[in-house]
Order: C-alpha cells, then structure tokens, then sequence
C-alpha cells in the first residue's frame, strides 16, 4: 500500500512539473512582446507610420518559425534603446547594436546577425586646387630654397678657383662671375652637360668633382622633399591607425561602440546624435573625419546623393558584429538565438543582403 502511494505521488508531481512548464511556454508564445528600436537605416526604417530595413525583415524570418505577437517601441536615441532593454521596458531589441566588452556587461546578445565594420568617412579633395595651394606652402617654399643655396654654394666655390686662369668661362668680378659659376653649378647638378664650362684648375676640379657625387645623392633627397610638397597630401595616406586620428578634427555618434574605440585610444571627438548629424559636420567643415558603422554611413551617402562629396576610406578601424539585444538572464535569448542562425543560412536572407548593401 505505501509502494502505491509513492508511485503515485511520483506521478502527481511529474504531471504538475510537465503541466507548469507547458503553461509557461503557452504564456511566452501568446503574450504580446515588446520589441524596442531606433531608427538606424538601412537596418531600421519608417515610411508612414510602417517600418522596414533588414533588422526588421530578420525578425521578421524568424517569427515565422515562433509564430509570436509582437509590437514594436521606438525610442528616441540609441541610449534610451540600450537603457530601455537594460531596465525590462522591452523585452529585447533587433536594433543594429554592436557587442562590446562595456555592453557585456549590462546585456546580453544573441549570435550576431550582419558583420560591419568601423569606417572613416571624410570630404572628397579638389586635387587640382590642392595641388596649386601646396605651390605655395611652406614645404614646397622652403625645398626649393636649400635647392638654391646648394646650387649657390658649390657656384660661389668653382668661381674663386676659376675666376683668375679661366677668365673667359668663370671671368667676371662679383656678381657677374658668381652668376656664371652658378649656371655651371646648376647644369652640373641636373647633368644636363652643356660644355660651354667646364673647371681648369686643380682647386675647381676637386670641387667639380665632389659637386659631381654629392649632387646625385643630393638631388634625390631634395627632388623628393619637392616632390612630397607637391603630392596632394590627403587624409588617406595620414590614417594607419587609430592613434592618427588624433591629428584630425573628429566627430562620431554618441554612445556609439565608435566613441567606445576613440575613448578606449585617447583620440577626442565630439558627438552627434545620428549619421545624420554626421555627415552635415563634413558638409558644412565643421569636422575632418567622421567615425561610424561603414554600412549605415554608406547608405546615408547614397540616399543623399554625396558619393562626389564625401568618401569613406578603404582603411577600417575594428570589425563590428551587430547582435540582438536582451536584458541580462532573459529567457527569450535561448528560443531565438537557434532560429536566428538558421535563419542567416537560408537564401531568403541573402537576397535581403544583397537588396540593402
């Protein structure tokens, strides 16, 4: 008799565990959940009240296996969004957030759903007017005039071996024989080799002669420190990695994992509040590069037709993974996550790749 009752006790308990957990699961499936969003395009986009972008079509392939109600909640900036999932307002958000360390530790991410990467946007140059503007720089300015006194230098020398024997090629007193040792000078440094002088003396041969070897080491020197003067010195050939930021006005947006690198490196920036914001600071010249998503930037640049005005540099800071975002412990992450990557390997998704890069 006391076996019996075990045995069904036994019993009662696993049915009122297996009844519990169907009714739990039965809650998650029919509640309405709160999906929290920012406007990001081309991830996150509003037409009349409707919204679209490819974190919205993810969720959207997803559900499909989930069968779940949903309702969206904007919020106003991307803080908001991360503070809202933080605190439980929603219960998770399919925004374009990338995974860092700092957000670790308030959240937690599904797998990640689309790779980008951290990129520099800057003005396009006027290569002709830059290239006429370096004309008169200093760098140009001041090659040209060690150019002149090396050339002077070695002119003034042969003149005063030469100017008493050689009277008819180096003749002349002052100014008129420094000018001709000068021209002898400088034929003998561009070996351009007229013959009309030619040095006579011991004295002006010896300087003819180390003139001769100095000059091929020497005008490769200055003729590339002309040359660097007059190369169109652009932002591209300056930025080998995140420390050179630093010698450039910089702008990113707030909150952002971009002003997490900036931050993480020392580089000061000022913030904007969207990619928006962003690319009127290079506009308008109140910045000199601007430091965000390269997909997000990318597609403003080309609703706004300013392919001819800005660019983004192919150098990129960081790889970014953009992730589902959850509160801490949330239950939903362990339903979702296995769906959402086999979502990423059905065709479906790649034509939507494919539709919004």
């Amino acid at each position: 008799m006391m076996l019996f009752f075990r045995f069904c006790l036994l019993i009662f308990i696993i049915t009122s565990f297996s009844t519990s957990a169907q009714q739990d699961s039965l809650s998650t499936a029919s509640k309405d959940l709160k999906i929290g969003v920012f406007i990001t395009p081309p991830f996150v986009m509003e037409d009349k009240g409707s919204l679209s972008g490819l974190s919205i079509s993810s969720w959207e392939l997803v559900n499909k296996d989930l069968q779940m109600s949903y309702e969206y909640i904007q919020y106003e900036s991307l803080k908001a969004l991360l503070e809202g999932v933080e605190k439980g307002e929603v219960d998770f958000s399919i925004n374009p957030v990338t995974v860092t360390d700092s957000r670790m530790k308030r959240l937690d991410f599904s797998q990640p759903y689309f790779i980008s990467k951290t990129a520099i946007a800057k003005r396009t140059e006027n290569q002709t007017w830059t290239f006429i503007k370096n004309l008169w720089s200093w760098n140009f300015i001041s090659a040209v005039l060690i150019l002149i006194t090396v050339i002077f230098i070695f002119g003034v020398l042969v003149w005063l071996f030469e100017r008493r024997k050689n009277k008819e090629e180096f003749g002349g007193k002052g100014l008129s024989g420094i000018k001709e040792g000068f021209w002898w000078s400088a034929v003998t440094m561009t070996t351009v080799g007229y013959g009309d002088k030619s040095p006579r003396t011991t004295g002006g041969r010896i300087v003819g002669l180390v003139w001769m070897f100095a000059a091929i080491i020497m005008i490769s020197s200055l003729t590339a420190g002309i040359a660097s003067a007059l190369t169109v010195q652009n932002i591209n050939n300056s930025i080998t990695s995140v420390e050179d930021l630093s010698k450039f006005k910089t702008t990113t947006v707030a909150n952002s994992s971009a002003e997490e690198l900036l931050e993480l490196y020392g580089i000061e920036s000022q913030s904007v509040f969207d990619e928006k914001a962003g690319v009127q600071q290079l506009l308008d010249k109140e910045t000199d590069v601007f430091v965000y998503d390269e997909p997000i930037i990318s597609y403003e640049i080309q609703q706004r037709e300013l392919s001819d005005k800005i660019e983004i540099l192919p150098r990129t800071l960081k790889k970014d993974y953009y992730s589902y975002t959850f509160p801490k412990e949330s239950n939903l992450l362990s339903q979702i996550d296995p769906i959402l990557v086999s979502t990423l390997k059905i065709m479906e998704w790649s034509k939507l790749l494919e539709k919004y890069q």
